[in-house]
Formats: structure tokens, sequence, C-alpha cells
């Protein structure tokens, strides 16, 4: 299957709450419990608007007369490193990619398209958009389930985190970097 990926619009968000909530409850049921999955989804895994507004959050679309939104991804040049418009996490002031890391944020791709290098091709995407931008190395808080596939990218995990949630639980999250090659993402 083809996917094609655009910047996210505003017209996005709604759909995007919905493949949000569908990957994160259908494709990491495995890595956390439905404790913390009920309690991270809309503040520590959710849709971060701002990406939408700075121009630097996408959804990758099926390629047929009527597209779906299949995936979601972004990158920052803001100092949040994770988290939803509601997340107490927020860190709002630019970076400097001269000395700072590009943030690699919120990729999703709904259980139905799962599998089919989807997730890949958005973090290429975002990865080379962040690097056009003038940043040469990416950071990330990755969920547990999306370890394995950044680590295949070229991540390296450098600390483990334990969020709190709204609800008592706590919501491991790796943080992983990476540096870009010469002249590549």
């Amino acid at each position: 299957m083809e996917f094609s990926i655009r910047p996210a619009q505003e017209a996005d968000i709604a759909t995007l709450h919905a493949l949000i909530e569908a990957s994160v409850r259908g494709l990491q049921a495995g890595d956390y419990t439905p404790a913390q999955i009920a309690g991270a989804l809309g503040t520590v895994l959710g849709l971060d608007t701002q990406l939408i507004c700075d121009q630097t959050y996408f959804v990758a679309e099926t390629v047929e007369a009527e597209p779906k939104i299949a995936g979601s991804g972004g990158w920052s040049k803001r100092k949040t490193l994770f988290g939803a418009d509601q997340a107490a996490v927020r860190e709002p002031e630019l970076l400097d990619p001269a000395v700072d890391a590009a943030k690699i944020r919120a990729i999703f791709v709904h259980p139905e398209y799962a599998r089919r290098g989807l997730g890949t091709q958005i973090l290429a995407h975002v990865e080379r958009a962040a690097y056009e931008a003038g940043f040469c190395h990416f950071e990330m808080g990755s969920t547990l389930t999306g370890v394995p596939l950044y680590t295949l990218k070229g991540y390296r995990a450098v600390e483990q985190i334990a969020v709190p949630l709204n609800n008592g639980e706590a919501l491991p999250i790796v943080k992983m970097v990476k540096m870009a090659k010469m002249g590549e993402p």
C-alpha cells in the first residue's frame, strides 16, 4: 500500500485524536497496562497542536480515491520532549539548531496499517524536515513499543523516565538520541 505525507492541518485534529487513541490502545497494549494507557491518553500520549501551528507535524494518508489518515508524526523546534496539549511537561522555548537536538514527536500508526513500513516512512520524513531546518541531531521520548524501531533506525537509549500520570500510575518512557550523518538525516 502506498502512502503520501503532507503537513497536518487544523481540520485534521479530530481525526488525529481518534487515530492516536486507536494506535495506543491497539499497538501499545503489550507494553503498558490498561490503567497506564487510560492515564496517558490525552496527556503524555496525544496530539500537541503547537506542532501543527509550527507546521512540523505531518499526516500519512492512503493513496486512493478517498484518502484515509493512516499515521502521523512530527518534529519540534521547541524544548518539549513529549506530551499532548494538556501535558504538564510543556517547554515552549525555541531550540537553537547549532547546539540543540530537534525533538522527534508523536509518531502514531493506526493498527489497520501497522507493520507496513509506515512508521519508518514517517520517521524518515520528519528527520529530513528537521535536518533541512538546520538540526543535525535528534532526540525523542519513545514509548516502550517504539524502542525496537527507533533502535533499528540508529537511535540509542540514554535515559529511562517514569512519567507520573493523573490516575496515580507512571508511564515508562525511554529518552533516545541520534546524530544525523553528514549530508543526510
